[in-house]
Protein backbone atom coordinates (compact mmCIF):
# COMPACT_ATOMS: atom_id res chain seq x y z
CA UNK A 1 0.00 0.00 0.00
CA UNK A 2 0.84 3.54 -0.63
CA UNK A 3 -0.04 6.13 2.48
CA UNK A 4 0.51 9.61 1.60
CA UNK A 5 -0.09 11.66 4.87
CA UNK A 6 -2.03 15.09 4.68
CA UNK A 7 -1.42 17.35 7.76
CA UNK A 8 -3.56 20.32 7.82
CA UNK A 9 -2.07 23.28 5.32
CA UNK A 10 -0.13 20.31 2.94
CA UNK A 11 0.51 21.23 -0.28
CA UNK A 12 -2.11 19.96 -2.61
CA UNK A 13 0.12 19.58 -5.67
CA UNK A 14 2.48 17.53 -4.17
CA UNK A 15 0.11 15.62 -2.55
CA UNK A 16 -3.05 14.74 -5.18
CA UNK A 17 -0.48 14.85 -8.10
CA UNK A 18 1.52 11.70 -7.06
CA UNK A 19 -1.57 10.23 -6.10
CA UNK A 20 -3.25 10.17 -9.42
CA UNK A 21 0.00 9.35 -10.93
CA UNK A 22 0.41 6.19 -9.06
CA UNK A 23 -3.68 5.50 -9.35
CA UNK A 24 -3.31 5.91 -13.26
CA UNK A 25 -0.01 3.23 -13.08
CA UNK A 26 -2.69 0.51 -10.98
CA UNK A 27 -0.86 1.06 -7.84
CA UNK A 28 -3.22 1.26 -4.20
CA UNK A 29 -3.07 4.41 -2.94
CA UNK A 30 -4.36 6.09 0.67
CA UNK A 31 -4.66 9.32 1.90
CA UNK A 32 -4.64 8.80 5.51
CA UNK A 33 -5.21 12.45 7.23
CA UNK A 34 -2.91 12.99 10.51
CA UNK A 35 -5.20 15.01 12.40
CA UNK A 36 -8.35 12.88 11.03
CA UNK A 37 -10.26 12.08 7.78
CA UNK A 38 -11.24 15.97 6.85
CA UNK A 39 -7.62 17.65 6.04
CA UNK A 40 -7.83 21.58 5.13
CA UNK A 41 -4.65 22.16 2.85
CA UNK A 42 -2.27 25.16 2.38
CA UNK A 43 -4.67 26.71 0.05
CA UNK A 44 -7.73 25.90 1.11
CA UNK A 45 -9.11 23.00 0.05
CA UNK A 46 -10.86 20.93 2.07
CA UNK A 47 -9.86 16.91 1.28
CA UNK A 48 -11.32 14.14 2.85
CA UNK A 49 -9.00 11.25 3.45
CA UNK A 50 -9.55 7.78 3.15
CA UNK A 51 -8.75 6.63 6.46
CA UNK A 52 -6.64 8.79 9.69
CA UNK A 53 -3.22 8.58 10.19
CA UNK A 54 -3.66 6.25 13.06
CA UNK A 55 -5.64 3.67 11.08
CA UNK A 56 -2.22 2.63 8.80
CA UNK A 57 -0.05 -0.15 9.62
CA UNK A 58 3.16 -0.39 7.55
CA UNK A 59 4.02 -3.58 5.69
CA UNK A 60 7.72 -4.64 4.12
CA UNK A 61 6.74 -3.26 0.49
CA UNK A 62 4.36 -0.23 1.72
CA UNK A 63 5.66 3.57 0.68
CA UNK A 64 4.81 6.35 3.28
CA UNK A 65 4.77 9.81 1.16
CA UNK A 66 5.19 13.26 2.99
CA UNK A 67 3.97 15.98 0.65
CA UNK A 68 5.25 19.90 1.67
CA UNK A 69 3.82 22.96 2.83
CA UNK A 70 5.02 24.24 5.97
CA UNK A 71 1.51 23.93 7.70
CA UNK A 72 1.10 19.98 6.84
CA UNK A 73 5.08 19.45 7.64
CA UNK A 74 4.57 21.02 11.14
CA UNK A 75 1.23 19.14 11.65
CA UNK A 76 3.19 16.14 11.25
CA UNK A 77 6.22 17.24 13.36
CA UNK A 78 3.12 18.03 16.31
CA UNK A 79 1.74 14.34 15.65
CA UNK A 80 3.19 11.33 17.81
CA UNK A 81 1.37 9.02 15.19
CA UNK A 82 2.56 10.51 12.11
CA UNK A 83 6.46 11.18 13.30
CA UNK A 84 5.87 7.35 14.71
CA UNK A 85 5.21 5.80 11.12
CA UNK A 86 8.17 8.12 9.77
CA UNK A 87 10.63 6.73 12.13
CA UNK A 88 9.02 3.52 11.28
CA UNK A 89 9.31 3.92 7.58
CA UNK A 90 12.74 5.84 7.47
CA UNK A 91 14.06 2.62 9.68
CA UNK A 92 12.29 0.16 7.69
CA UNK A 93 14.45 -0.95 4.74
CA UNK A 94 11.01 -2.99 3.27
CA UNK A 95 9.49 0.42 3.72
CA UNK A 96 9.77 3.17 0.91
CA UNK A 97 10.27 6.63 2.40
CA UNK A 98 9.28 10.01 0.29
CA UNK A 99 9.17 13.41 0.91
CA UNK A 100 8.69 16.49 -0.76
CA UNK A 101 9.74 20.12 -0.85
CA UNK A 102 9.96 20.94 3.29
CA UNK A 103 9.11 17.63 4.06
CA UNK A 104 12.41 16.33 3.49
CA UNK A 105 13.65 19.05 6.12
CA UNK A 106 11.42 17.00 8.75
CA UNK A 107 13.39 14.06 8.17
CA UNK A 108 16.42 15.95 8.60
CA UNK A 109 15.69 17.85 11.77
CA UNK A 110 14.20 14.53 13.20
CA UNK A 111 17.59 12.83 12.73
CA UNK A 112 16.15 10.42 10.17
CA UNK A 113 18.05 10.66 6.91
CA UNK A 114 21.55 8.62 6.97
CA UNK A 115 24.86 10.76 6.64
CA UNK A 116 25.84 11.44 3.34
CA UNK A 117 22.82 10.71 1.52
CA UNK A 118 22.10 12.96 -1.44
CA UNK A 119 18.72 14.50 -0.89
CA UNK A 120 16.92 17.49 -2.69
CA UNK A 121 14.23 19.96 -0.82
CA UNK A 122 12.08 23.16 -1.30
CA UNK A 123 15.16 25.99 -1.91
CA UNK A 124 16.36 28.17 0.71
CA UNK A 125 15.95 25.21 3.21
CA UNK A 126 18.98 22.95 2.28
CA UNK A 127 20.73 24.41 5.02
CA UNK A 128 18.81 21.70 7.35
CA UNK A 129 19.60 18.79 4.77
CA UNK A 130 23.49 20.01 5.30
CA UNK A 131 23.28 20.44 9.32
CA UNK A 132 21.92 16.83 9.24
CA UNK A 133 24.99 15.36 7.29
CA UNK A 134 22.87 15.08 3.93
CA UNK A 135 24.13 16.28 0.69
CA UNK A 136 21.83 18.56 -0.65
CA UNK A 137 21.13 18.08 -4.64
CA UNK A 138 19.34 21.40 -5.82
CA UNK A 139 20.10 21.29 -9.01
CA UNK A 140 17.53 18.30 -9.26
CA UNK A 141 14.02 18.14 -9.05
CA UNK A 142 13.73 14.43 -7.89
CA UNK A 143 16.53 12.61 -6.10
CA UNK A 144 16.40 8.80 -5.48
CA UNK A 145 19.09 6.92 -3.33
CA UNK A 146 18.13 3.36 -1.93
CA UNK A 147 14.43 3.43 -0.93
CA UNK A 148 14.54 7.33 -0.16
CA UNK A 149 13.22 9.75 -2.26
CA UNK A 150 13.17 13.11 -2.18
CA UNK A 151 11.31 15.94 -4.25
CA UNK A 152 11.95 19.79 -4.50
CA UNK A 153 8.55 21.68 -4.99
CA UNK A 154 5.05 22.07 -5.81
CA UNK A 155 6.61 22.49 -9.40
CA UNK A 156 8.54 19.17 -9.29
CA UNK A 157 5.07 17.23 -8.45
CA UNK A 158 4.92 15.63 -11.90
CA UNK A 159 8.70 14.52 -11.54
CA UNK A 160 8.29 13.37 -8.27
CA UNK A 161 5.09 10.96 -8.93
CA UNK A 162 6.57 9.51 -11.79
CA UNK A 163 9.75 8.71 -10.06
CA UNK A 164 7.52 6.95 -7.55
CA UNK A 165 5.22 5.06 -10.25
CA UNK A 166 9.40 4.39 -11.51
CA UNK A 167 10.26 3.11 -8.02
CA UNK A 168 7.46 0.83 -7.50
CA UNK A 169 6.34 -0.50 -10.47
CA UNK A 170 8.92 0.19 -13.05
CA UNK A 171 10.16 2.15 -15.96
CA UNK A 172 7.68 0.80 -18.63
CA UNK A 173 4.84 1.97 -16.70
CA UNK A 174 6.38 5.17 -15.79
CA UNK A 175 6.42 5.82 -19.38
CA UNK A 176 2.60 4.84 -20.01
CA UNK A 177 1.29 7.30 -17.32
CA UNK A 178 3.83 9.72 -18.81
CA UNK A 179 2.38 9.44 -22.43
CA UNK A 180 -1.25 8.87 -21.11
CA UNK A 181 -0.97 12.43 -18.97
CA UNK A 182 1.17 14.17 -21.84
CA UNK A 183 4.23 15.21 -19.75
CA UNK A 184 7.33 16.56 -20.98
CA UNK A 185 5.88 16.48 -24.38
Amino acid sequence: MIYILLGAGFEEAEAMVPADLLRRAGLPVTLAGVDGRTVASSHGFTVQADLPAAAVSLLPGDMLILPGGLGGVAAMERSPVAMGLIRQAAGDPGVWLAAICAAPTLLARAGLLPPGVHAVCYPGMEGDLTAAGAVPVMDQPVVAQGRLITGRAAGSSFDFGLALVEMLAGTAKADQVRSAVHYGE
